[in-house]
């Protein structure tokens, strides 16, 4: 379930923007895992790993595996 009154921090803003990448164009979109996030991002993995968490936690996105696949779930903000 999607926590519509999450508010997200200037962190999780890049990491969310980086989930969205390609969704204006046919490129795969909405799927990331850690290493791409700290690759095309100033955050390094700790600020990485709370941001991945904390969104999971607000439900805005989830894991897909152990190995680090996240996925966009919602942004409730954009309905």
């Amino acid at each position: 379930m999607v926590n519509e009154r999450y508010e997200p921090n200037e962190r999780e803003e890049v990491v969310l923007e980086l989930f969205k990448q390609g969704r204006s164009s046919d490129a795969p979109w909405g799927r990331v895992n850690p290493l791409y996030l700290r690759e095309h991002s100033d955050l390094d993995k700790g600020q990485v790993e709370y941001a991945l968490r904390n969104l999971t936690n607000a439900g805005w996105i989830m894991q897909l595996n152990r190995g680090g696949l996240y996925e966009l779930v919602e942004d409730p903000r954009e309905r």
